[in-house]
């Protein structure tokens, strides 16, 4: 499946907004809840142009994985970049009916193929995550440790794992 990298616009709140809403149950297996206000289009409109003003303060850049009809497989962002120290982390997000197609690591590796003016990317997953633990290893992240503290997410224990990537 051929996918493409679009930088998030005004514009595409409405369909986020339902990639979100639809994936809902599948992220929070996985990661932590945005908690249910997130799920409300009113505060997800809100909150959707102050990550556009972040993005057009050059704090972060925010992505959608398409696929070639334009329909939104996943999302993949560069939070709290830093110029003048060219560090950021990175984030994904893949949808349920997408995942285990490579979708995730090939759009990392098609952003990390960017015009990126990093040195150092900074990326964490949960210790039940091992797909997104895969994308970033298969990507040239390594892991560079995991939190001693395990806190408890739908009944399971779990603790973050850090990567970091080098140019």
């Amino acid at each position: 499946m051929e996918i493409t990298l679009h930088v998030l616009q005004e514009k595409d709140a409405q369909e986020l907004f339902q990639f979100e809403t639809d994936n809902q149950g599948f992220f929070e297996k996985l990661v932590p809840s945005r908690g249910d206000s997130f799920y409300v289009f009113e505060n997800f409109v809100s909150r959707h142009r102050e990550l556009l003003k972040e993005q057009s303060e050059g704090l972060a850049n925010f992505y959608l994985i398409k696929n070639v009809e334009g329909s939104i497989l996943g999302r993949i962002n560069l939070v709290d970049i830093d110029k003048h120290n060219q560090t950021a982390e990175i984030g994904f997000r893949i949808g349920a009916k997408y995942g285990g197609k490579g979708i995730g690591s090939r759009a990392l590796n098609l952003l990390l193929k960017t015009d990126l003016r990093l040195r150092r990317i900074y990326g964490k997953t949960t210790t039940i995550n091992p797909a997104s633990q895969k994308i970033l290893t298969k990507n040239g992240f390594k892991e560079v440790g995991i939190d001693k503290e395990e806190f408890e997410m739908n009944g399971q224990h779990m603790s973050f794992i850090h990567y970091l990537w080098e140019t």
